[in-house]
């Protein structure tokens, strides 16, 4: 059986020089040096390469990487592209068809870029709460002393505010009430030209049509990137259904394709979906080292780029031991990714 380490990329980018520098991400410097540091002990594949491993039994070769960069963001066409294009490596894309069709920003982004903007924690919980009071009877909200009892609770890497802030606005309130508080914050805080945003932040169709034009693979990431495990089986099917469209816009085969889950999240109800139309692959967000096998191919593990080394020099690293889930997001500080990282590889 075939093995591949499967590394996630999202913001790749010169963040001191940025509107929004405490969004946490990879220099375009680290980028490169990962990228030496993997030339070295690792040896790059297509995905391709890893579908006739799936469904041909082809080899491939030892200590095998496969690279992915999910949400379309533009720093994969201006920071990553010219990279991989001049070291002939290919880059794995998946794009949220809304955010390049509809100029939409998702709520994840608008989070991290609510949380770098904001200078006032207190200020902002403040906020929060007023948002709160004004949706509390129109979907039934509990109080406010509720929510923040029940998810502020400071770890190794965030303060309590930050937490909260964080799981009231991704998971806990309906869903009606989150987008309506969300977006109310992101034009506070971010914007309020959405589109404009949106257009800055991510890819255009040209753009992505530049990336499968020299050799890059486009792959699906839903439309709405949404919680798809959450979703009712015709709602996965609609959401599904976009997504094949929007490849179809792309020039991508749809009858062959790989998808990505936002958040990581699917169940058996969307793999038969995916299935039913022409997907071949998922890749989630559980960490490890995937193994290509056709009872696995649909439930692909993946390495963040916090697991591995940023500097070429560095030794190659002992395996991987996986341990319980560390949950890793684009707000955490540098020393917190560095202990993710100390916690996900450990030692033999």
């Amino acid at each position: 059986m075939s093995k591949v380490s499967i590394i996630m990329y999202h913001y790749v980018r010169e963040l001191p020089y940025t509107r929004f520098p405490r969004i946490k991400g990879l220099l375009t410097s680290e980028f490169k040096s990962q990228l030496d540091y993997m030339a070295k002990h690792y040896k790059f594949v297509t995905m391709q390469q890893c579908l006739d491993a799936v469904y041909h039994g082809a080899e491939l070769p030892n200590n095998a990487a496969l690279l992915t960069f999910d949400d379309a963001y533009i720093d994969h066409f201006t920071n990553v592209f010219p990279i991989l294009n001049d070291r002939g490596i290919q880059g794995c894309f998946f794009p949220p068809a809304s955010v390049v069709m509809q100029h939409k920003v998702l709520d994840v982004n608008k989070i991290h870029f609510i949380l770098a903007a904001a200078d006032n924690l207190d200020l902002l919980i403040r906020n929060v709460y007023a948002a709160l009071d004004e949706y509390r009877d129109l979907f039934q909200l509990d109080s406010n002393a509720y929510y923040f009892n029940k998810l502020a609770i400071a770890n190794r890497f965030d303060p309590k505010e930050i937490i909260f802030v964080k799981r009231l606005l991704q998971r806990e309130l309906p869903a009606g009430a989150r987008a309506a508080i969300v977006d109310q914050l992101f034009k506070h805080y971010v914007s309020s030209d959405e589109a404009a945003f949106s257009r800055e932040l991510y890819m255009d169709m040209d753009q992505i049509g530049c990336l499968a034009r020299n050799g890059m693979y486009i792959g699906g990431h839903s439309f709405s990137h949404s919680w798809l495990n959450t979703l009712t089986h015709i709602d996965q099917e609609i959401e599904i259904d976009l997504t094949v469209e929007f490849l179809r816009k792309t020039g991508c085969d749809t009858n062959s394709w790989v998808m990505c889950y936002p958040y990581g999240g699917y169940n058996e109800s969307l793999i038969e979906v995916l299935k039913s139309r022409g997907c071949v692959m998922g890749l989630t967000t559980k960490v490890g080292i995937a193994a290509l096998s056709t009872d696995n191919a649909f439930k692909l593990e993946r390495l963040d780029t916090v697991d591995l080394p940023v500097r070429s020099e560095e030794p190659a690293g002992k395996p991987i031991v996986i341990l319980p889930p560390v949950e890793v997001d684009s707000y955490m500080t540098p020393a917190a990714l560095k202990v993710v990282s100390a916690i996900r590889l450990r030692a033999e």
